[in-house]
């Protein structure tokens, strides 16, 4: 059977999936945990085939636990289970090793299909998941030139890409918070995108 460890903090959401995936046939859990610091130690001392992570959980986040995962056990499938469906948060698990994500609504099948499919090589995500990350895709591909944007808006897209937050921008740059708002609007408006984590990919990829 394909080994399994699930780390969500949602105890009965937790022994759910644990029952979920070992009625499957098809997998087993070796455990589960309640929170990224207790479960890393273990998983690094007994791997297993794939992890299940939440996104949001107490102390560490998934998004860190599954870096953290991958930079031990590269081979370790991650897929995030979760209700949170923001760019942030799944385009960060996706670059951080995450190779699936889906949402918490699914149906048990669709669950088990999913570990099935990433067992198998694949990267299941859910319908509404997938939509998203194609139109990120798709949109690398149609928008402006940075050129567009002025010396000062490239310069806070370039702080903005590194992790600052607005405050920390305006700090740096001597601006208002209202200042580095405004020129992130012109930036979103210029390469036609609808927040940060897009227009920082827009960046990456040209």
């Amino acid at each position: 059977m394909v080994t399994v460890s699930i780390i969500e903090d949602d105890k009965h959401y937790r022994e759910g999936l644990v029952n979920l995936v070992n009625d499957s046939g098809y997998f087993n859990v070796l455990h589960s945990y309640p929170s990224a610091e207790i479960a890393l130690p273990h998983i690094i001392a007994h791997p297993p085939s794939i992890t299940i992570v939440d996104i949001k959980l107490p102390g560490m986040s998934g998004v860190e636990l599954i870096a953290a995962i991958k930079e031990s056990l590269p081979d370790t499938l991650c897929m995030v289970c979760s209700f949170y469906d923001d760019d942030e948060y799944v385009f960060n698990a996706l670059k951080n090793g995450a190779s699936g994500y889906i949402l918490k609504d699914s149906m048990p099948k669709q669950i088990i299909d999913s570990l099935k499919d990433l067992h198998q090589g694949g990267a299941p995500m859910s319908r509404y998941i997938a939509k998203k990350v194609i139109n990120t895709f798709q949109a690398k591909h149609t928008h402006p030139k940075l050129s567009e944007l002025t010396e000062r808006e490239n310069e806070i897209l370039h702080l903005i890409s590194t992790g600052l937050m607005v405050k920390e921008v305006a700090d740096k740059l001597f601006l208002s918070h209202h200042t580095v708002t405004k020129h992130l609007k012109n930036i979103y408006n210029k390469l036609h995108v609808n927040n940060r984590i897009e227009a920082v990919n827009r960046l990456n990829h040209i």
